[in-house]
């Protein structure tokens, strides 16, 4: 039969011969990501004396999954502040075997354990791009936004430059009162019910906290447009339960953009977020653009606006409408999440060391009296202050950071290629007795008495707001509306950690007590 009977398979043979080459391609560069390169990856850091757990082609994280299972369940003595092998047992494991520097695994990327603070001051003081924040993923970016937290290189700057002005210290000071008043409706509400009570009533404080610094974010941030600035923090709060499900559960390649349920939901609450912000932004505009000398606002969305429109020139610092709706998303969730986290660890502290509640108590009533909270007074709250910033050295939000090497780099003498991630373990380093001394595991405020960078051993030590030029810019934000809302509750009440209370930290994206925090307050006589 001739050859022109078949006239596809002069046009098939060509196409099954290119079908078969890309097969092959792929297969190669699928050979050389999952085998080639992560043992040859791990034959060089063995060399640099840099080990840990051998990389697995197949199950490498069942080991880390177990550890984590086997020690959810745990809970701590009231006393003991080592939640570490409860929240990070893999990383306790693996930095007893291998060291502070050791090499881990998340599927085919390398990750280097920096426990050492020389690493860790290295990688967070680089102003040269080499350290990057990590892709987030799109659950965490619902949440966040691609704002000054993930941005890099000249976008992080432009950001931060428009950022900035909102949290200067003359600007938080006028802000005092209101976080005041925040707390003062809060705080009623206790003594109402404590004074139906006998004058003692318990309190699960960790609820009540998040919704108090909420309303917090939404006055100083959103100012008279607050009420929507509240739908923004209920919809983050369910966007945070759904990033830590997504985080928790099994997925697969697509999973983040599949029509699930819970994607789904993410989508239209990220929505109703970035529309919530935009009608809110536009209105400030509108409002300065119509003039009548209120300009954008004095909150913190108006001080930004007002920044933003400083450039409006060309200058580099100009920021688009979703950039702002970014940075909005990034402190509200940041403004209220950690700060709430803030107060109750420091209430669980206080509550279990009456002897610091009652110096506290004292220097609030030789400072502030009995009278208005104003930022001047909060600022010589020493004793607070230093309290504070052991809550964030024992119990800190973020219990662990990642930067990934933009390029191959040495680092303190070990060799990094490109792509590693470099992990921190923030809550191990913050109990390193070489840095912070024999008592690192013990409640001490006083180790803060002549300031963060004298506590320890190393100046940087303190890794609570991170470290260097990319340091939380609300950290004086934070600290002011944690002492306002303690100094309002220590004026009031005497309280203690309830009996029911079970001492379990989790992270749950941020550390916070697993089943809440009761603490019984007991009405001081006015």
């Amino acid at each position: 039969m001739p050859a022109e009977s078949f006239p596809m398979l002069g046009v098939g043979a060509p196409v099954a011969v290119a079908l078969a080459a890309v097969a092959a391609a792929w297969l190669w560069a699928e050979l050389v990501r999952r085998v080639l390169r992560p043992y040859a990856v791990e034959r060089a850091f063995a060399r640099q004396g840099v080990r840990g757990p051998p990389y697995r082609l197949v199950g490498g994280g069942n080991e880390t999954k177990a550890m984590l299972a086997a020690t959810s369940g745990d809970t701590l003595d009231r006393s003991s502040h080592d939640f570490i092998p409860r929240v990070m047992p893999h990383y306790r494991a693996w930095t007893s075997l291998y060291g502070k520097v050791c090499l881990t695994w998340g599927g085919t990327t390398p990750m280097l354990c920096v426990g050492s603070y020389d690493m860790v001051k290295r990688v967070l003081s680089d102003r040269s791009g080499l350290y990057r924040k990590p892709d987030p993923g799109p659950a965490i970016l619902a949440l966040l936004g691609m704002g000054l937290v993930f941005t890099d290189g000249e976008d992080w700057k432009r950001h931060r430059r428009v950022v900035h002005p909102a949290f200067a210290m003359d600007k938080l000071k006028t802000m005092a009162s209101t976080m005041a008043a925040c707390a003062a409706e809060v705080i009623g509400r206790w003594e109402s019910r404590a004074a139906a009570a006998a004058g003692q009533v318990t309190v699960e404080v960790g609820e009540q906290f998040g919704e108090l610094t909420a309303d917090v974010i939404a006055h100083t941030a959103f100012g008279s447009s607050y009420r929507q600035g509240k739908e923004v923090f209920l919809a983050q709060r369910e966007l945070q339960g759904l990033a830590f499900a997504f985080f928790s559960s099994r997925r697969f390649p697509g999973s983040n953009w599949a029509p699930t349920e819970s994607n789904l939901r993410r989508w239209r609450l990220e929505r109703k977020v970035r529309d919530t912000l935009l009608g809110i932004i536009h209105e400030r505009l509108a409002a300065a653009a119509a003039g009548g000398g209120g300009g954008y606002g004095g909150d913190l969305l108006g001080l930004m606006l007002e920044a933003n429109a400083a450039g409006g020139d060309g200058k580099a610092a100009v920021m688009s409408m979703d950039e702002i709706v970014d940075e909005c998303k990034t402190f509200f969730f940041a403004g209220h999440d950690t700060t709430s986290h803030l107060l109750t660890w420091a209430m669980f502290l206080l509550g279990t060391h009456p002897d610091w509640q009652r110096r506290l108590r004292e220097e609030v009533l030789r400072e502030c009296g009995g009278g208005a909270i104003t930022g001047d007074a909060l600022s010589k709250l020493k004793l607070t202050t230093m309290v504070l910033y052991e809550t964030l050295r024992l119990y800190g939000a973020v219990t662990l950071m990642a930067r990934r090497a933009a390029a191959d780099v040495e680092l303190c003498g070990v060799r990094v290629p490109r792509g590693t991630m470099l992990m921190i373990p923030v809550a191990m380093l913050h109990r390193d007795e070489d840095a912070w001394g024999a008592d690192a595991g013990e409640f001490n405020p006083l180790r803060f008495k002549d300031g963060v960078g004298r506590a320890a051993a190393h100046p940087m030590a303190l890794l609570a707001f991170s470290a260097g030029p990319r340091s939380c810019i609300g950290q004086d934000f934070a600290m002011m509306e944690a002492k306002a809302a303690l100094a309002l509750i220590l004026r009031r009440f005497e309280f203690e950690v309830a009996p029911e209370y079970v001492h379990a930290p989790a992270d749950f994206l941020t550390l916070q007590p697993m089943h809440g925090l009761p603490i019984v307050l007991k009405l001081l006589d006015p």
